[in-house]
């Protein structure tokens, strides 16, 4: 857009220069925020690499204890010192095995519970197996519980950690994941106070299991609908409209070799080892090469045959 400037204007008198027109888009459409990116969270990394090592030297020592103590029980009834000595380090061997894939896991941000429940596990077994070779007292059991005891605690506590430090991890580089986390823990934790609640208020709480469980399992399985296979689609007719070639009109060499076999003979029925010499003999008068003519017609003749083999025994019932 021009401007005239007018020729009374005296000289020396500024003259305002016109705005620049602003984007329609600047207009319209605010600044896109920034894209949040950023490393790692790097800070709780030290510690926890100690306390996974705290945890592998409690495990070992926990591991001893409790080996200890199965292995007098088992040796006096099996009478084997070494089959005692291998039965002796089940339980502990699971429960490393265990927590090593609860933590394998939890580092790719997994709840891992079944790693963490066969954990607890394991070391539940083995906390029974330690009060079965105490003796009698409450203090002799509690000596020989303790560090298996502290060693699922532990354990399981870490493995959340770990968890945790992960999805912080994914989430300072752009990523999201949930961060629910029912641990083995809190579903024992659950069960206790439900088990109380059933002691306290017996009617109102078999009342309430009864609605759950009617409403979430149905009364009879569903059915599956019938599979009906489905009917195979007929071959393609290549022999009744040749394809024209784009660049002279005129229909391809292969489609006319089928197209003239067709018409000379029955290619449903014709054995298999007559197709080469009719492809031989046709392909000479339309000037394609011995070796792919009998190729290409030997490929449609036996998907032809294929083809009516299959739907040979439903014609007569169609017909009656």
């Amino acid at each position: 857009m021009t401007r005239t400037i007018p020729d009374t204007a005296q000289p020396g008198t500024p003259i305002a220069a016109p705005a620049p027109p602003q984007p329609a888009a600047s207009r319209s459409r605010p600044a896109a925020p920034p894209r949040r990116t950023g490393r790692p969270p790097q800070a709780g990394l030290a510690w926890l690499a100690a306390a996974m090592a705290a945890l592998a030297i409690l495990a070992a020592a926990a591991a001893v204890v409790s080996w200890d103590a199965q292995y007098v029980m088992i040796a006096r009834a099996r009478h084997a010192p070494a089959i005692a000595a291998l039965e002796a380090g089940i339980p502990d061997a699971g429960a490393a095995v265990f927590a090593a894939l609860g933590i394998a896991l939890a580092l790719h941000g997994r709840r891992a519970l079944r790693p963490r429940a066969l954990n607890v596990g394991c070391v539940g077994l083995s906390i029974v197996m330690n009060a079965l070779a105490a003796a009698s007292g409450w203090r002799d059991v509690a000596i020989w519980v303790m560090p298996a005891a502290v060693y699922a605690a532990a354990s399981d506590t870490l493995i959340g950690v770990v968890r945790a430090w992960a999805i912080a991890r994914t989430r300072a580089t752009g990523e999201s994941l949930a961060d629910t986390d029912a641990t083995p823990l809190a579903i024992a934790g659950a069960i206790m106070l439900w088990l109380l609640r059933l002691v306290l208020a017996p009617g109102s709480t078999l009342a309430g299991f009864r609605r759950w469980v009617i409403t979430e399992c149905p009364a009879a399985p569903r059915t599956k609908p019938a599979v009906t296979p489905a009917p195979l689609a007929p071959p393609p007719a290549r022999h009744s409209t040749p394809r024209p070639n784009a660049a002279n009109g005129k229909p391809h060499k292969q489609d006319l070799l089928i197209a003239l076999a067709g018409q000379r003979h029955d290619l449903a029925a014709v054995p298999l080892h007559q197709v080469a010499a009719i492809a031989t003999a046709i392909g000479r008068d339309i000037g394609l090469h011995p070796g792919t003519a009998r190729r290409v017609l030997r490929a449609h003749v036996r998907t032809l045959q294929q083809h009516h083999a299959a739907t040979a025994p439903e014609e007569p019932a169609v017909a009656r």
